[in-house]
């Protein structure tokens, strides 16, 4: 399995957390691991670096990476929404220091099977935990439009809401709407030629609005 993923602000952020080279430190977003094993290297043998995610392909790979550093390594399955239960349930009342990378992931987005991404086809899902009961399609396909309106307006800050909503209404009314490209031609439809002209992809705030529904990204923040 390939999990590419640039590590924002790796050394600003790991050389400001790691203070104490026999201390415990939390990577409460675990991704690719890229963080937790640049806090791994600074650790003496009774460190340890503790990572939290609720993607299970992410930790399967992160536990590969980390498995050359010299320090502990604790890899828990969870939401850090649970960051306190988890520690508690391992053992652990006090720690050094915690690292949080918040958003998508590149691996993520480069998957298309994952429903993550506007640039290639694939399901309706953009669920991080793949466990988890809601979808994207569900909510593309059975919000009502008032819903919809809000979560596009409010998470993806999109001026074309409204219209997008209207579109992808009178789209669902035909057939259900199951795959990311079938949305972002819904999407490309609803906003006009010569507003798609500048700027990002015409369906990025919308996929975005989307994702943080389906992940309920600001609840758990």
């Amino acid at each position: 399995m390939e999990f590419n993923h640039t590590s924002v602000l790796l050394r600003e952020t790991v050389d400001s957390v790691v203070t104490n080279p026999k201390g415990i430190y939390v990577d409460c977003t675990l991704g690719g691991a890229g963080h937790a094993h640049a806090v791994g290297e600074m650790l003496d043998p009774e460190g340890m670096i503790i990572g939290l995610d609720q993607d299970e392909d992410a930790l399967s790979v992160a536990r590969q990476r980390l498995s050359d550093l010299n320090c502990q390594v604790l890899t828990i399955p969870t939401n850090f929404s649970n960051l306190k239960e988890a520690l508690q349930n391992a053992g652990i009342y006090e720690v050094d220091g915690f690292i949080f990378d918040l958003g998508v992931s590149s691996y993520q987005l480069d998957t298309p099977e994952r429903g993550f991404s506007y640039m290639n086809d694939g399901p309706l899902d953009m669920r991080m935990d793949k466990d988890a009961p809601l979808t994207a399609e569900e909510i593309v396909n059975e919000y009502d439009a008032e819903q919809l309106l809000q979560i596009i307006r409010n998470y993806g800050e999109e001026r074309w809401a409204k219209r997008i909503v209207e579109f992808i209404v009178n789209a669902r009314q035909e057939n259900r709407i199951t795959t990311t490209g079938e949305l972002v031609r819904i999407i490309k439809q609803a906003i006009p030629a010569k507003a798609r002209q500048d700027g990002p992809h015409p369906a990025k705030r919308t996929f975005q609005a989307i994702r943080i529904e389906v992940n309920r990204e600001l609840a758990i923040l």
